[in-house]
């Protein structure tokens, strides 16, 4: 595994991105020869015309002679891309090349981008409905809240194949791995956090619904209008949901008044953790400031607060970074079989990731990196178990 170190990405220029960019990422290679007529034979006509006709009359072998059972289709609308916001279908295309190349380097699968030229619900259901029989999978990619949420839904209630937002579960994933491994360094179990999520998004949503399944009993959750609690008017369904699963005590207020006596903090939106509601928190406190490319404080002013700090970011310690936990999630779905993606198959995950850091745990050193060769197989393995455990096959 190489370490490159601040200074070599530092180095990157506006010119080496861009010529890397022409002509896209992506290319697709044929695994047969077809270098004489007896290879086009077998591979086309006529030899593919059997092929097509034993999948007409056993349905199985679709998922056998064709690359579907093993392709996954990486969806979105452009409407919550990166930091960028909403910048339509096609300008989010290099952001979905860019994820296929990582599911074939870190999960060993193809990946198909797909990006649909629409915002409306129904009509991007409808299209990878339709669309299905070309892939065995389905990652939703950069898709705004709270479409998203239903989107989602519809397609795992329409599809019989794994489904996921990764912005919603790899993130919850990898924070949930980061938070074991947080935890153990302070010698304090999960289930005894007080944890704040700042931002009720789609990441913070899953996040807060996965720490839940995971053990973690008190969590508050602040949009930007303050505390999600059960007196609020002003909460759409999913944050109502919130609300009557959070926030035990009813904290209401800011960001100040739900970091007094709080042991982690997650940022998952654009906001800024002041100094003064950091002080507010207990001792060996936990600081995820995940907002990209500008966490919500930095690292030098955490650990003034805080006994282990994690970001987003690469050129800091204790990255929490997706690639660790989408490549194992859906290798381990689609090698185990399984028709859904279930809440312990994603806690399993967590668990596979943390588990990773044995006995270098550190404060520095809390989570694996994400070109760390080890993870992949460990996620998948715990993923496919786990999926035959929860009948999800």
């Amino acid at each position: 595994m190489s370490v490159e170190s601040t200074k070599d990405l530092s180095t990157i220029t506006d010119a080496e991105i861009f010529d890397s960019h022409l002509g896209g990422k992506l290319t697709v290679q044929s695994k047969m020869p077809l270098a004489s007529k007896r290879d086009l034979s077998i591979a086309y006509t006529p030899g593919v015309a059997k092929v097509s006709q034993a999948i007409a009359d056993d349905p199985a072998k679709h998922a056998t002679h064709t690359w579907a059972s093993r392709l996954v289709a990486v969806v979105s609308d452009g409407t919550a891309v990166l930091g960028l916001g909403d910048i339509g279908a096609a300008a989010s295309l290099p952001v979905m090349e860019g994820k296929c190349a990582l599911f074939k380097e870190f999960g060993g699968l193809d990946s198909i981008p797909l990006v649909l030229n629409t915002k409306d619900v129904d009509e991007i259901v409808d299209t990878i409905v339709r669309l299905q029989p070309s892939f065995g999978a389905v990652n939703l990619e950069d898709i705004s809240a709270p479409r998203c949420f239903e989107i989602e839904r519809r397609l795992i209630e329409e599809l019989d194949v794994p489904v996921m937002h990764d912005d919603q579960h790899g993130t919850a994933v990898v924070v949930l791995a980061a938070l074991i491994g947080a935890a153990r360094q302070v010698k304090r179990d999960i289930s005894s956090l007080k944890v704040v999520v700042s931002g009720a998004g789609s990441a913070g949503v899953a996040v807060t619904n996965l720490l839940l399944s995971a053990g973690v009993a008190d969590v508050i959750v602040l949009d930007s209008r303050g505390t999600i609690h059960r007196e609020r008017n002003d909460l759409n369904q999913f944050k109502a949901d919130l609300a009557a699963r959070t926030n035990r005590d009813d904290v209401m207020g800011g960001l100040a008044e739900a970091l007094d006596g709080a042991d982690v903090v997650v940022g998952l939106s654009s906001s800024t953790f002041p100094e003064e509601a950091l002080a507010k928190m207990n001792k060996d406190a936990i600081i995820f400031a995940l907002s990209n490319p500008t966490p919500e404080v930095m690292p030098d002013v955490a650990a003034k607060y805080a006994a282990v700090v994690a970001t987003g970011r690469s050129d800091f310690p204790n990255q929490i970074n997706n690639v660790l936990a989408f490549p194992g999630i859906f290798r381990g779905a689609l090698d185990s079989g399984a028709k859904k993606i279930t809440e312990e198959m994603k806690v399993a995950a967590a668990h596979a990731i943390a588990e990773l850091t044995g006995d270098d745990l550190a404060a520095d050193y809390i989570i694996p990196s994400a070109l760390d060769d080890r993870v992949m197989p460990a996620v998948a393995a715990a993923v496919g178990a786990a999926a035959k455990a929860s009948n999800a096959l």
